[in-house]
């Protein structure tokens, strides 16, 4: 196993635990969301945009603690833009990370609230008290990770996929897509 594959191993198991224990218990009410929400994030993916997170961290030497935070969040905004990705009114797939999608596991209502309390809980640990010594520097998390997730990001990028359905795009078309579809967080992740 080469450093970087152990480095990476490592980060997994970490963000994985992290999000274990951030991620609603899908033992207290309401149930069948918190259910399905740890169904959406656990166990599965390859934790790409947390794996960032972690390298920008220790390049910076930024607080594990507060790195992993920041990871989780990531982590949970990529969640949910899979979970409405995968819907019936987007691009209707049936299997994510080879199992079923929230939407077939559970249903479509379910699979909305899934990714709204999925994106809600990714700003409120961006929020949490302590998470950088500096709360400009806080507060400029969370705007980094609104943009790359709203209209000039991840749901800008999802539009204009939406709308290309069935013509043709020119090369700059398609990269600015996947510039704001993909890209957005990946950079968030980073900063």
């Amino acid at each position: 196993m080469s450093d970087f594959q152990a480095w990476a191993a490592g980060r997994q198991a970490r963000i994985e635990q992290v999000l274990v224990a951030e991620l609603p218990d899908a033992g207290h009410a309401p149930q069948r969301l918190h259910e399905a929400m740890r169904y959406a994030v656990l166990d599965g993916g390859k934790r790409v945009r947390p794996l960032l997170a972690y390298a920008a961290g220790e390049l910076t030497g930024a607080d594990p603690a507060g790195v992993d935070l920041a990871a989780a969040a990531v982590e949970c905004i990529h969640a949910y833009s899979l979970v409405h990705d995968d819907l019936p009114a987007m691009d209707n797939d049936v299997l994510r990370r080879g199992k079923p999608t929230v939407h077939v596991e559970f249903d479509e209502a379910t699979a909305l609230l899934v990714g709204d309390a999925l994106q809600s809980l990714a700003f409120e640990l961006l929020a949490r008290p302590g998470l950088a010594a500096d709360v400009a520097a806080q507060v400029e998390m969370l705007r980094l990770l609104a943009n790359a997730s709203g209209s000039r990001g991840m749901a800008g990028g999802q539009a204009i996929d939406l709308d290309s359905v069935g013509k043709p795009l020119e090369l700059a078309e398609l990269e600015f897509m996947h510039i704001l579809k993909t890209g957005a967080l990946i950079r968030a992740s980073v900063n």
